[in-house]
């Protein structure tokens, strides 16, 4: 469970989220770009891919 609560924690946040999907060789669409098998390894620590139109 992930919560933010107010400015701040939402800047927080969305800094931690950016800084993650960076190490885990993520663009900001969610598309993997990077060039390691070790950003892949660990990546269901913090991602889960679903599917639907939502």
């Amino acid at each position: 469970v992930h919560l933010q609560t107010g400015q701040c924690g939402n800047q927080i946040g969305a800094a931690f989220w950016q800084t993650i999907s960076g190490e885990h060789g993520l663009d900001s669409n969610g598309v993997y770009n990077g060039t390691s098998e070790l950003q892949l390894e660990r990546m269901s620590v913090y991602f889960n891919e679903a599917s639907g139109n939502n």
